[in-house]
């Protein structure tokens, strides 16, 4: 069988997050997987950073690559896209983890059918991250599952046969690390109110995120049963549930989660 050949464009944290996880998982071979840089000197700065790891400009080279990933920021995409459409082949798949462009888009700046469109999150950098992704109608079967196992490389990843719902995605998992770390550090800020020092109140909060996590993930139990035993009647955890509650903080954060829907809906129309 023909080895799997990658070529990555923008080579940010996010894409040498999917290169790494394509070569730890041997997905691909070193000399199957093509880092393009934007210009002479990001390509030196990739080789001297990448040792091993064929490194070019943009160039006729990409048609021999079976997969183009994507990666550049959204507002450098219509930049690079002429560059691109000029060297693609029709039987390329094209896998975008650009935030707000929506395949339509893609595929009309590329000039090319077989697109998919994927949201990761930032825990892929550790392995552990959720991809949602989409594909348009033209891209075969076979195709959709050579991609699902890329994106898995990086953690998990659930196939979406309506692509709007990826704009639920980015306002769920693409932006949620940000909300949790949001909340870790009001409880690390309370911590230090309450007379910890600021290394203390972090490993409390850390140590304690982490334990309710995999209680959460082992556990049979709904969130409420969960909470319903931490939280005996009368005792501190119900005070403190009870100022959560005034305060509406659980419909603030479902109204936040709304807006970044919103706005990522708003992103793929300008």
């Amino acid at each position: 069988m023909k080895p799997l050949r990658i070529a990555i464009l923008g080579c940010g944290n996010m894409g040498m997050a999917f290169a790494k996880a394509f070569l730890h998982y041997n997905l691909v071979a070193r000399p199957d997987l093509l880092l393009i840089g934007r210009h002479t000197e990001q390509c030196g700065r990739l080789s001297g950073q990448h040792p091993g790891l064929p490194v070019a400009e943009l160039s006729p080279a990409v048609a021999d690559y079976d997969v183009v990933l994507v990666a550049v920021k959204p507002q450098d995409f219509s930049q690079v896209a002429a560059g691109l459409r000029a060297v693609l082949q029709p039987a390329q798949t094209v896998v975008s983890i650009m935030a707000g462009i929506p395949i339509a888009r893609l595929q009309r700046e590329l000039q090319h059918r077989l697109v998919l469109r994927a949201m990761p999150n930032t825990p892929a950098l550790l392995g552990m991250g959720i991809t949602g992704f989409a594909a348009a109608p033209e891209v075969e079967r076979s195709q959709l599952h050579q991609v699902e196992n890329l994106l898995n490389a990086t953690g998990r990843s659930i196939f979406l046969e309506d692509e709007s719902l990826l704009d639920a995605v980015t306002a769920v998992s693409g932006s949620g690390p940000a909300y949790f770390y949001y909340i870790v550090q009001a409880m690390m800020q309370a911590g230090r109110e309450l007379g910890f020092s600021e290394s203390v109140a972090g490993l409390l909060v850390k140590q304690t995120m982490l334990g309710a996590y995999h209680l959460l993930n082992a556990s049979e139990k709904t969130p409420d049963e969960l909470i319903a035993a931490v939280a005996s009647k009368g005792g501190t955890t119900e005070a403190a549930l009870r100022e959560f509650r005034a305060g509406h903080l659980a419909e603030t954060l479902i109204s936040g989660m709304k807006a970044a829907q919103h706005r990522a809906t708003e992103l793929a129309n300008e």
